[in-house]
């Protein structure tokens, strides 16, 4: 039968797949939408078949929170290159990933690929369906959900969406503002926890050891070998612990510090970067 470039025009508005693909998939389907539409996704399975060895590293951190600040969320969706992750089609793709996993709350990535979108597809079906439209794999790799009681949680994604970073903030004062602070700070530090008790205590006897070994080589007797260790871990806190870094806004004062003067406080942040 004869297919019209208004009907091929039309399943293009509708799925977003190149004229010839939707001409092609329209005469095997002598003209069924519907039939044309299950086509081009056996022919986006294929693809995606075809690039699922292929290596998402690029794409973008979305966020979306609830109108009374009690939640907010994080997920990274992915692709192959930064060319398709500035792409409106898909960073509108990825808002409604983050719109959905705020709603829904998945707990881990099986109960969020199994998330249905608006259409009908779940997400793990849409991802086949993207990938097959833009030509890339589309992944989402990972999510988080930050719900709290008492204050507010701050969202803030890095210009470029390559980073994200959730901070819960209460307090007296602008808790708004002292989280967006502490969330740059967050962005641009990388605090391995909010506090020094929180750091793993692996990680702390790694610090320690090291700190015994480099005492050691230079020589320092032993009886001040604990002393030197402790002080270095010292160090490793004010480097990485949150609250005792200096604010990148004015480094003669710590985080903690700014926060007693904003009247806010901070229990705990979520810290997304592109690949990590």
């Amino acid at each position: 039968m004869s297919i019209s470039a208004g009907d091929v025009k039309k399943l293009r508005d509708i799925t977003g797949v190149g004229m010839m693909d939707c001409k092609r998939a329209l005469e095997e389907s002598n003209g069924d939408f519907e039939a044309a539409i299950d086509i081009l996704r056996v022919k986006g399975q294929k693809v995606a078949a075809k690039r699922a060895d292929r290596e998402a590293k690029e794409g973008i951190i979305a966020t979306a929170a609830t109108g009374d600040a009690k939640t907010a969320i994080l997920v990274e969706v992915n692709c192959e290159t930064d060319f398709v992750a500035r792409n409106d089609e898909f960073q509108s793709y990825a808002q409604s990933i983050a719109d959905l996993v705020l709603s829904a709350r998945p707990s881990d990535r099986d109960s969020l690929l199994a998330l249905t979108l608006e259409g009908g597809r779940t997400i793990e079906q849409s991802l086949t369906d993207m990938t097959g439209k833009i030509g890339e794999k589309i992944d989402v790799r990972r999510h988080a959900v930050l719900s709290v009681t008492e204050g507010e949680v701050v969202a803030y994604i890095h210009p470029g969406a390559r980073l994200g970073v959730l901070v819960h903030a209460t307090g007296s004062g602008d808790v708004v503002a002292a989280g967006r602070d502490v969330a740059m700070q967050v962005a641009a530090m990388n605090p391995v926890a909010t506090r020094r008790e929180e750091v793993p205590q692996e990680i702390q006897q790694h610090e320690l050891e090291i700190g015994r070994e480099v005492a050691r080589n230079e020589g320092k007797p032993e009886q001040i070998v604990e002393r030197i260790a402790q002080g270095k871990l010292d160090r490793y806190f004010k480097d990485n612990v949150l609250l005792e870094q200096p604010f990148v806004k004015d480094s003669s004062q710590t985080v903690s510090a700014m926060l007693q003067a904003a009247k806010a406080d901070v229990r705990t942040f979520v810290r997304f970067a592109l690949g990590d």
